[in-house]
Formats: C-alpha cells, structure tokens, sequence
C-alpha cells in the first residue's frame, strides 16, 4: 500500500505537474467560467512558475544539501577487507533493455560503472545488485538478469555476484538484501547510490539493521557555485527540480512511517 500511494502521489504531487495543472486550472475558468480574473490569476501564476523554476537553479538549492551530506565520507583502503559491495537499481532502462536486447542505462549509470570500479579494488568482496521492475505502470523486464551478465562479462567471478530482483523502493532495498547476504556486525558493507539519495538510502539501510559504509556517486552538482548557475533549458531544471523535491518529500514520508532511523541522516 505505501508504494503505490507514494506513487500515485507523486504523480500529482511533482512541482513540474503543479505548475501544469495551475495553468490548465486557469485556462479553464477562463474559457468555461464567470470567474476570468481568478483564472487569469491562475494561469499566470503557474506559467511563471515553470519559467522561474525552470531557469533559476532552485533546484541546485535543493539538491546540493542531499549530495553533500555523505560527500566526505572515506572508504576503507584497498587492501582493508570489505564483505560485500551493494550496488542500488535505478541506472537501468528495462523498458528499452527488454526491446533491445542487453543492459540499456540512464544518467544514473555511474552506480554501476563505481560498482564496478570497487568491486576490482576488493577483489574478495561480492557484488550485490538490488533492484526489480518499480514504475507504477510497470513495464519492461527486472534489470537483475542483464546486470548480472553484465558483471560477468566485466570479469566479475560468477561465485560473488548476488541478484536481488524483487525490491520496488528504497525499503525493499534494505529489507531484502539483508534477508538474502544476513551480514554480522563485524562485516563491511559499501553501499552506493546516488549521491542525492544517499540520505535517505543510508537512513533506511539503518532502520532495517544492516549499518553501510556510503560511497555516493551520481552527482548532479559541482559544488556551491551551482547555487549561482542557470539552467540553459526549462525542462532541465524543472527535471532538477523535480528529482529535488522527490527527494526532500521520500525523507519526511520514510522518517514518519518509521522506515528511517532519523529525518536526515547524516554519517
């Protein structure tokens, strides 16, 4: 039930839809009410909106907070002994990945790619990868098989790779993959993500019993000079936005259903 109504919600609730909405709201008055200045009001409301939202970086402002809270964070030394490497779904296409044959990726493909690069850097530790079909209106196929051919045709030796197909959310992330590894306290675990859903990851990682060292990647800002950037494109930065505001509202929604060990966490 929490997944689809986070979903359904989203849907709706997405700064992008907001503003799409305001200004179809306000046409509407417009054009089939008595009530022309409200709707005016409306429609200018929400066009300037996704113009301001679209160009100034408010949503740098809102992401940058998230991908800095684990930026620092170091990783055990190459030869530090490390059980396992949990590599979180989200860089794959399934969609065109089923059509097309193979392992189709999104921008988010650097998870895969550092996954990989720590997976050579300790040679003993397995390879978990930790996603299945999440779309609300799923399609395509699970990305675990092709990840896992993938892994494999990389040099990754077929005895450490764990396929863990099943998860739709962060929650399911966590609660399934420390169901199928059962890591002891004792146990190194590196978990990487993007870097702006690294809070949250990290939170959940921790509610479910299973304590991750972070290693984000995937960052969508250079540093606090962003802050002062303009988004050379109206969907770009409403897209930032988006991904943003999706973000701050997963660590309020998962910290109040008692699915995060705190509202944000930090290392």
């Amino acid at each position: 039930m929490f997944y689809y109504a986070s979903k359904v919600f989203w849907l709706f609730a997405q700064p992008s839809s907001l503003f799409v909405i305001l200004i179809a709201v306000g046409l509407c008055l417009i054009a089939f009410t008595w009530r022309r200045r409200l709707g005016l009001w409306l429609a200018g409301l929400g066009l300037a909106a996704l113009v301001t939202a679209g160009f100034l970086p408010v949503g740098n402002y809102l992401v940058l907070p998230l991908e800095e809270r684990f930026a620092g964070q170091s990783l055990p030394s190459p030869g530090a002994e490390v059980a396992g490497i949990i590599i979180l779904g989200g860089f794959e296409d399934g969609w065109v990945s089923a059509g097309r044959g193979g392992l189709a990726l999104n921008e988010a493909a650097e998870r895969l790619t550092e996954g990989v690069r720590l997976a050579k850097r300790w040679p003993t530790a397995r390879v978990v990868f930790s996603g299945g079909v999440a779309g609300l209106l799923a399609g395509g196929e699970g990305a675990a098989g092709p990840v896992g051919t993938f892994l494999k045709d990389v040099g990754i030796e077929d005895q450490r790779i764990v396929l863990e197909p099943d998860a739709r959310n962060t929650w399911q992330n966590a609660l399934n993959t420390r169901k199928l590894v059962r890591p002891s306290q004792s146990e190194t675990w590196v978990l990487v993500t993007s870097a702006y859903h690294m809070p949250r990851s990290i939170g959940v990682f921790r509610q479910a019993g299973f304590d991750v060292i972070a290693a984000p990647v995937d960052f969508r800002t250079r540093d606090r000079r962003d802050l002062w950037r303009l988004f050379e494109t109206i969907p770009a930065g409403l897209q930032r936005l988006d991904l943003a505001t999706r973000e701050w509202i997963g660590l309020v929604a998962y910290w109040l259903s008692g699915r995060s060990s705190a509202l944000l966490p930090a290392p």
